[in-house]
């Protein structure tokens, strides 16, 4: 089943979304399509297990295995990152202005941040036969302020 976006009024991340796909010789699935919006939305970077919920009461014959497949078309068509956390679990989110994370170690929270004096450094001199780089990004590890606050003070668990 193929998504029609003749709609004028289509948000431009969606009709982006549809000329990659179609530049790319994909079809514009109502499950691709679905996925991809929910993942906009989306403001902390789930994981595919994670979308596959909430997708599961609109999508009820969506498989895990389809997110997941799907996740990994989108990443090669630069819709979307994978952002790896500690605990192992690849986290998603749809590719849309420039930004870099915090993870924090304990609750696993992530949270956007720019970071323009980043942006604008040149890359290392070792770096420069490597080959080419589409994109760089920093990720900072550490603890967020509500989990300080609650190792400061314990009895607000």
């Amino acid at each position: 089943m193929t998504a029609p976006m003749d709609n004028d009024d289509f948000p431009p991340h969606l009709r982006h979304f549809e000329q990659i796909c179609k530049a790319a010789g994909l079809k514009l699935t109502h499950q691709r399509l679905e996925i991809y919006r929910e993942l906009l939305e989306a403001r902390d970077h789930p994981s595919a297990e994670t979308l596959h919920k909430r997708l599961d009461a609109r999508l009820p014959t969506l498989s895990l295995d389809t997110v997941y497949r799907t996740l990994t078309t989108f990443e090669r068509l630069g819709l979307a990152h994978r952002l790896e956390t500690r605990e192992s679990q690849a986290r998603f989110e749809a590719l849309s202005q420039r930004h870099h994370h915090f993870l924090c170690d304990r609750c696993g929270q992530v949270v956007d941040f720019t970071w323009p004096g980043f942006d604008m450094l040149a890359l290392p001199p070792a770096l420069t036969g490597i080959g080419t780089i589409h994109r760089t990004s920093a990720v900072i590890y550490g603890q967020c302020a509500a989990c300080l606050a609650r190792e400061q003070n314990p009895t607000t668990r």
